[in-house]
């Protein structure tokens, strides 16, 4: 059977949108089984943070690798490499000898593998769909990681509770093999891809920008700090939440599972709201300032008041708890899909793989930092919830700065004027079209 081009546009955005949501069930996976696994392996907090640190610590240098990778190999086959990497690297949990040392080196090895992963399928996405859509096409790619947290955390969680906390390890790493046989069958690149003929000549038209200039505009630094204050909460909100709301919010276990969650199903709804809310203000010819910037930056702000209220309130005021959860460690994340469509509105076509595969390696840098010093705080601390309070503060200043800053600096149409690449991308979509 032969797929329209609308119709397998469609799979390939699903398919890309289940590979994201793989992604962050491998991610948080760590999260879920952070207290049975302590227990059984005889972890102090810092060690536990070591082990989540561990997960970052060749995922920048692999997304800066495979970005620039991206500029001239296909994506259909570097997400193919991914995707095997995260499978073969989740298996060894799963034996019952596998001890810290295991889960140290799996973890290095499922994060060389991650690290690409997101700025790669949006790079292939966006070779699927004209400019004007870049935002909600993000924005779907970005709603996978929360589909990944809602979905898995509820059904890992639940298998923990069976099957021992190294079980969810096995069930990932199978599934990561499925999607490499889906996207065998269905997926590859699209027809705003460089490689394709129709779009050769535009985008042989457009110019090559010195990537000096290129990260140094006041949108890829404006994205990127308040990028990187976004995702310290974010690998917060996975390595930690779970252990604070069972140690210091009293939550039983049975219910982390769906509070683990509870930021997801609201970074889905302002991922999805956002990216459709931006794509209409731009088609309105309202400036990327505003559509990308103001509305990202916004996003960030609320999210880094409502970490900072978080351990302010009563234990007992779970209707006060629960909302400022979903918002802290949720809201946040809708503001890196405008932020990803930002850059990629900045650089040419040919260089857009090297650019967001560099920007998501140096805002990911927080999730090498966050674990290991949050760990840290909390054993210095003397009791868990000092210790978790000081975290909290930190991610919530951090996310209000960031927030603040990308109102200010993110400026799309400017930058891109500067750079001489007004146009160019008009022509690049009419080819895409032809």
């Amino acid at each position: 059977m032969t797929l329209s081009h609308s119709a397998r546009t469609r799979w390939v955005i699903a398919l890309l949108m289940l590979f994201t949501a793989i992604n962050f069930a491998d991610k948080s996976i760590i999260g879920l089984v952070a207290a049975p696994m302590m227990a059984d392996l005889g972890l102090t907090v810092t060690e536990y943070g070591a082990i989540s640190s561990a997960f970052y610590l060749l995922f920048s240098i692999s997304a800066v690798v495979f970005g620039f990778l991206g500029n001239r190999v296909p994506g259909r086959w570097l997400l193919v490499g991914l995707a095997v990497v995260w499978s073969v690297a989740q298996l060894p949990v799963a034996i019952p000898a596998a001890g810290f040392g295991v889960l140290l080196a799996t973890r290095i090895l499922l994060g060389a593998g991650e690290g690409p992963g997101v700025p790669l399928g949006m790079h292939v996405a966006f070779t699927w769909v004209a400019e004007h859509k870049r935002a909600f096409t993000a924005a779907l790619l970005t709603v996978g990681s929360g589909l990944g947290v809602i979905v898995g955390a509820p059904l890992l969680n639940a298998l923990i509770e069976v099957a021992g906390w190294r079980s969810p390890f096995l069930v990932l790493g199978v599934t990561g093999l499925i999607w490499v046989v889906a996207w065998l069958l269905i997926g590859g690149d699209g027809p705003y891809s460089v490689a394709s003929p129709a779009a050769d000549a535009a985008v042989a038209a457009e110019p090559r920008i010195p990537y000096r200039r290129l990260l140094t505009t006041g949108t890829w630094l404006g994205t990127l700090f308040s990028g990187f204050a976004v995702y310290w909460g974010l690998v917060l909100g996975i390595s930690y939440l779970p252990l604070y709301l069972t140690e210091v919010a009293g939550y039983s276990r049975s219910s982390i599972g769906f509070l683990a969650s509870l930021p997801a199903y609201v970074s889905i709804v302002f991922m999805l709201g956002g990216g459709a809310l931006a794509g209409r203000l731009l088609r309105r010819g309202t400036s990327r300032r505003l559509a990308q910037g103001v509305l990202g930056g916004v996003f960030a702000l609320v999210s880094g008041l409502s970490m900072i209220l978080l351990t302010r309130v009563d234990g007992g005021a779970t209707m006060l708890i629960l909302p400022l959860i979903a918002l802290g460690f949720g809201i946040g994340n809708a503001q890196t899909p405008l932020s990803q469509a930002a850059v990629a509105d900045t650089v040419p076509a040919r260089q857009r793989g090297a650019a967001l595969g560099v920007w998501y390696a140096v805002v990911s840098i927080a999730s090498i930092i966050a674990p290991v010093l949050s760990g840290a705080i909390v054993d210095a601390a003397g009791d868990r919830a000092t210790g978790f309070g000081i975290v909290f503060d930190l991610a919530g200043v951090l996310a209000v700065l960031g927030g603040l800053v990308a109102m200010v600096t993110v400026r799309p149409d400017r930058d891109a004027a500067r750079l001489g690449l007004g146009g160019a991308e008009t022509s690049r979509a009419a080819a895409g079209r032809a």
